[in-house]
């Protein structure tokens, strides 16, 4: 059976991207964002399998 971690990332929105892709390297796959507590900033949930 596969495991999971996740973790919660504050996004800002003028580096999205760059955070995004952060995380990418390090093998977190992008599950959603939601908006965070101003419309300066999200927050997206990321998983990836648990070694």
């Amino acid at each position: 059976m596969t495991k999971w971690e996740y973790v919660t990332v504050p996004l800002l929105v003028h580096a999205t991207k760059q955070i995004l892709d952060t995380w990418g390297e390090d093998g977190w796959e992008l599950v959603q964002v939601v908006p965070g507590p101003n419309p300066e900033q999200l927050v997206a949930y990321l998983k990836r399998e648990k070694n």
